[in-house]
């Protein structure tokens, strides 16, 4: 395993990823019309709630935020694919730039009338992390939901009562760390937005920024 896929699938980058997947929906929910930029199963509900109310204008400002995630998913596979060998930049660093742009933007969109908007970037954002990192150490993961990795955590939960065998610990731990990172960072949103407001979401460019630079090929971590 090459040093940046290595990096990509570190703990470290998981749980800074993580507190960026709780932030944004917290963001979203608190600053931009009680929208998951994340969670689409919430979207899909409310659209489909909505429909069924006939309520047609709510139900396509739930339907945005869907397609704005499938948009960012095949814009990441596109990037991946153009940039895939290309030896001076890795294409999860274009990724994650992409991200801080973005969330820049969005920091300057105010609030209630471009909500939407801020919401169709937000949705695009979050759909281009979760494609984009998925592994911790080779096992598949999401940092911008919880509910896989409580299953998943679970899962290996139950294999270490059953075999006893310490890697199912690791694995349990790094399942369930990723989601209180993932608390944590909707914690810190809702603190930071308090006092900030929309500007707020510039700290997940902070630490996007961060993930970034461990990607980089002159970094090297302790083994986990």
């Amino acid at each position: 395993m090459n040093q940046q896929k290595k990096m990509s699938e570190s703990l470290y980058t998981a749980f800074l990823l993580a507190i960026v997947g709780g932030f944004l929906d917290a963001y979203s929910y608190i600053v931009r019309g009680h929208v998951f930029a994340n969670a689409q199963t919430g979207n899909i509900v409310l659209l489909a709630l909505n429909l069924a109310k006939s309520n047609f204008s709510l139900a396509f400002y739930y339907l945005i935020p869907i397609l704005a995630f499938i948009t960012g998913t095949l814009t990441t596979e596109i990037l991946k694919y153009l940039f895939y060998k290309n030896r001076f930049i890795h294409w999860r660093q274009i990724i994650l730039l992409v991200e801080v742009l973005f969330l820049i933007i969005v920091s300057f969109l105010p609030n209630g009338s471009m909500n939407s908007f801020a919401n169709i970037i937000l949705s695009f954002v979050c759909s281009m992390q979760v494609q984009s990192f998925r592994k911790i150490n080779g096992n598949s993961y999401a940092t911008t939901m919880c509910t896989g990795n409580l299953r998943s955590g679970t899962e290996q939960l139950f294999s270490f009562l059953l075999t006893k065998e310490k890697a199912h610990v690791y694995k349990c731990f790094s399942y369930f760390g990723v989601i209180v990172f993932f608390l944590l960072g909707a914690y810190v949103g809702s603190f930071l937005i308090s006092y900030f407001g929309i500007k707020s979401i510039l700290f997940c460019c902070i630490l996007l920024m961060a993930v970034c630079i461990l990607l980089s090929p002159s970094i090297s971590l302790p083994e986990q």
